[in-house]
């Protein structure tokens, strides 16, 4: 993974557990929407903020770190 892509999450990854979410843009919005209103997740805040897949083409992707 690249520098630029950890730097941009919030906490260290550690220990912790990872949701990836990678699909076109209107894929993982949809899915950070969806798990909101199944109330999985209290905020969409929660999720790293879209950035691209740097191993696909074409394709975004969001990290939920629980």
């Amino acid at each position: 993974m690249s520098t630029e892509f950890n730097e941009r999450l919030r906490e260290p990854l550690g220990e912790q557990a990872q949701i990836w979410i990678v699909g076109t843009r209107e894929q993982v919005n949809h899915i950070i929407s969806e798990m909101y209103v199944r109330q999985m997740i209290a905020d969409r805040s929660q999720f790293s903020p879209m950035v691209p897949a740097p191993f696909a083409q074409g394709k975004f992707m969001s990290v939920l770190i629980r």
